[in-house]
């Protein structure tokens, strides 16, 4: 009887609910994926694109010819002495910007999150805003005309765009972090800078790391195609080797970089898991 009569109590709460809810979601759902629909068909419209045409056959034997002249790659011992030289080059490009940013950015952190004062948290996250704000690609090219080509215009390239990026993340990793262990350090008599070091950096720190890997994780791929505009590495190297037309050399730089890709990425991982396990 308690069965029978909790079953009917069930019933009248879900009739007293209805589905008219639940329809009215499904017709919203509908609706915008109508409109997400018809504003795709539009875009392809308005720009005249055609996706059926990279399957006629004439696309792609094209497609396939083309890919067909970056193999066999060269792997000639000349060759691959070079590639080497770039690949170290690009990582250390990557390497020291990514490092250099980091510093910076620790420094830039506190105006950031307003240990200063107000006026200094605006100039701070005004120069921030402004750093990251211009592509790394556009940072390059002014930073060729400065410096001239080679490793140095894309060091100073990154390390520029990286230092707006990394300075709004520290700032406001520092201005979430709870203020109590600084304050009982200060209660204590201790000054700001000996409370910022003993009591708030190594509690960010963590965090820190893991934007910084990631960073430079990010700033490995823009290393390679900083190249492009004559900033050294990798990118270069490709470039050069496709305005001349030798494709086999130019698959044996697009392999170094994969290979660079998936090393950095392995030691990233790496090092997150020994922060992991120091942590606990």
């Amino acid at each position: 009887m308690k069965i029978q009569a909790n079953s009917e109590a069930i019933k009248t709460v879900i009739h007293s609910i209805g589905t008219e809810p639940a329809r009215l979601y499904c017709i919203r759902c509908l609706i915008t994926l109508g409109l997400i629909l018809g504003l795709t068909v539009l875009s392809f419209m308005y720009l005249s694109l055609n996706p059926a045409a990279l399957f006629t056959s004439e696309a792609l034997s094209s497609l396939f010819g083309f890919v067909g002249r970056f193999f066999p790659p060269d792997l000639s011992d000349d060759f691959l002495r070079k590639i080497g030289a770039g690949f170290l080059e690009t990582i250390a490009i990557s390497a020291l910007a990514t490092l250099t940013a980091a510093v910076l950015s620790i420094g830039l952190a506190l105006p950031v999150a307003g240990r200063f004062g107000l006026p200094a948290k605006v100039v701070a996250r005004f120069m921030c805003n402004f750093l990251r704000s211009v592509p790394e690609l556009v940072w390059a090219v002014l930073m060729v005309l400065a410096v001239g080509l080679g490793p140095f215009a894309g060091t100073l390239a990154l390390t520029l765009h990286t230092t707006g990026v990394l300075g709004r993340l520290f700032g406001e990793t520092l201005e979430n972090y709870p203020p109590a262990a600084s304050n009982a350090l200060t209660l204590s008599g201790a000054g700001p800078i000996d409370a910022f070091l003993y009591a708030t950096f190594p509690g960010i720190a963590p965090q820190l790391l893991s934007y910084s890997l990631y960073r430079w994780e990010m700033n490995i791929r823009m290393a390679t195609i900083l190249g492009f505009v004559g900033a050294g590495g990798l990118g270069q190297m490709l470039f050069y080797e496709l305005s001349l037309l030798r494709e086999p050399k130019a698959s044996t730089v697009i392999i170094a970089m994969l290979l660079l890709v998936f090393l950095v990425d392995a030691i990233s991982n790496r090092l997150r898991r020994i922060q992991m396990h120091n942590l606990g």
